[in-house]
C-alpha cells in the first residue's frame, strides 16, 4: 500500500523560504507516475485547504489562490518524490502541511485523495 512521508518543515522568518518533500513508498517500481499528488495545509483553528496539485506525469499543475506566485510544486517520478517550494513566506502560511496522493484526482478537492502523509509543521514567525 502506498505510504507518504513529508519532511522539510520548520521555523522560518517572514519572507523566507522552505522546501517540503514528500516521499512515497510501498508501491511497485515505476508506478508513482500513476498517482496525482497534492499538498494541503491546516492552520490552527481552520479547515484544511488545498495548496498545490500536480498530475501523475507532471504536465498539469494547479496552485491555490492564497499561495499563487509564491509556491511551486514539482515531482521526480524516478525517485518517488514530490516537492513543494515555498518562497516569500508569510505568517499566515503557518500550518501543518500534508502530502496526499490518488490515482483519480485532478485538482485540490480533498475528498479525491486516498493516501495521506502524517504532515510536517511549518511555522513562519520572527
Amino acid at each position: 500500500q502506498l505510504q507518504l512521508a513529508e519532511s522539510g518543515g520548520g521555523l522560518v522568518q517572514p519572507g523566507g523560504s522552505l522546501r517540503l518533500s514528500c516521499a512515497a513508498s510501498g508501491l511497485t517500481a515505476g508506478t508513482f507516475s500513476q498517482y496525482a499528488v497534492a499538498w494541503f495545509r491546516q492552520a490552527p483553528g481552520k479547515e484544511r485547504e488545498g495548496v498545490a496539485y500536480i498530475s501523475g506525469g507532471g504536465a498539469h499543475i494547479d496552485i491555490g489562490n492564497a499561495v499563487n506566485g509564491r509556491f511551486t510544486i514539482s515531482r521526480d517520478n524516478a525517485r518517488n518524490t514530490a516537492t513543494l517550494e515555498m518562497n516569500s513566506l508569510k505568517s499566515e502560511d503557518t500550518a501543518v502541511y500534508y502530502c496526499a496522493a490518488a490515482v483519480l484526482a485532478w485538482g485540490l478537492t480533498e475528498s479525491d485523495y486516498d493516501y495521506w502523509g502524517q504532515g510536517t509543521r511549518v511555522s513562519v514567525s520572527l
